[in-house]
């Protein structure tokens, strides 16, 4: 529980400030691979919208996202009780525990954000605005992390790319998503240990606790 509230709270404050003091598409060059640049995501991973793939209104395709979010997090929820009361290892339940921190984060900008903000195109938003820019399930994520590690050109003799702008890491994205991504992680990497049983691991930090015998 402390994990989970930190990490909301971390999220949360870094998108309330972004929103109440930078317009949509302003950056701040912290060091050159490092830039604070607001965005705002209305649908997926990627930016990715229903719409783009349905024959469906964007207002329509960002609802049943939004709905689809709370099912999802319901369900992660779920899977952190019942590994919580299995007695399953640390690794897997600090693993959904950021899994699902990072998946109610963005649930609340998806939710509430449309109701507690006004638009952030050319001007700084207010929290609380009398003109909120949506409604309720209508809000949009807000991202502002940005490492641009390499920005350069493609050599002239690429295909199709000589010549052309190339950048990495493009991505923006946020604290919540930072936590969603550890928590993969950690399930990808300590995958033997996160499934095993709680007693499992017990033993295992033990053998590597005990010095060789000679």
């Amino acid at each position: 529980m402390l994990l989970i509230g930190l990490v909301l709270i971390i999220d949360q404050i870094s998108k309330i400030y972004i929103k109440t003091h930078f317009a949509l598409g302003e950056s701040y060059e912290v060091f050159e691979w490092f830039k604070i640049h607001f965005i705002e995501n209305s649908g997926a991973a990627w930016g990715a919208k229903l719409n783009d793939f349905l024959p469906i209104s964007e207002d329509t395709a960002k609802l049943i996202l939004t709905v689809f979010r709370l099912f999802a997090v319901a369900g992660i929820g779920y899977w952190l009780f019942d590994c919580i009361k299995k007695q399953s290892s640390k690794t897997l339940v600090l693993a959904v525990s950021l899994i699902f921190a990072g998946a109610l984060g963005n649930i609340i900008d998806s939710v509430f954000y449309g109701l507690l903000f006004n638009d952030s195109v050319g001007q700084v938003a207010t929290l609380f605005s009398d003109e909120p820019y949506g409604g309720l399930f209508y809000g949009k994520v807000v991202d502002m992390l940005y490492f641009p590690m390499i920005n350069s050109t493609w050599p002239n003799w690429v295909p199709y790319f000589g010549g052309k702008g190339f950048s990495f890491f493009d991505p923006v994205f946020n604290v919540a998503d930072t936590a969603i991504s550890t928590g993969v992680g950690i399930l990808l990497v300590f995958n033997k240990k996160a499934f095993g049983s709680k007693q499992e691991e017990a033993k295992d930090e033990k053998v590597n606790q005990e010095p060789e015998n000679l």
